[in-house]
């Protein structure tokens, strides 16, 4: 069973993504245009899961599949689209979850939503910190409950990203 755990900002979050990204590099080779650090692990001062997200983006997803074996020996368990079409997602670390990886074909709309929402909090403090209290506040109500934790949350991350998508499509 996957504890909830919520932590404030740790400065080894980037540096654990950066040594991830680097692997990631190696499996994906030239199809990986760029890889970013998404999620709250990458915004300064936000409480957080101390799972590293991360969304590589590549120039043909069908070409993706053929890594799983890779991904597999780096420790990731490949899950498909896993409820979102056009991404492949994989995770480590089983109940004791590390990292996630979120990879999608340039061009999907969902690649600006991540940006959006993680740039859009590294920007707007009041979000941000309400954000991560009420992630906190969930993580003590629930810390054996990852579903309504995630339930919790839902409202509150539409209305933050609904406000960050203006946001960035302005910028």
């Amino acid at each position: 069973m996957r504890k909830v755990e919520v932590q404030e900002f740790n400065e080894i979050w980037r540096e654990l993504f950066l040594l991830e990204a680097q692997k990631l590099e190696r499996v994906y080779g030239d199809n990986m245009i760029e890889v970013h650090h998404i999620g709250s692990t990458a915004v300064e001062g936000l409480k957080a899961k101390p799972v590293i997200d991360i969304m590589p983006v590549v120039k043909d997803l069908s070409l993706v599949d053929k890594k799983n074996d890779e991904m597999k020996e780096l420790g990731y368990e490949a899950l498909g689209e896993y409820g979102l079409t056009g991404r492949r997602f994989f995770r480590k670390g089983g109940d004791q979850r590390s990292h996630h990886v979120h990879l999608y074909e340039v061009g999907n709309r969902d690649i600006d939503r991540h940006l959006a929402f993680r740039d859009y909090l590294m920007e707007h403090r009041s979000d941000r910190l309400q954000y991560g209290q009420t992630k906190a506040e969930l993580a003590m109500r629930y810390p054996e409950d990852m579903e309504a934790y995630i339930g919790g949350k839902d409202s509150l991350v539409k209305e933050i990203e609904e406000k960050a998508l203006d946001w960035y499509a302005s910028k």
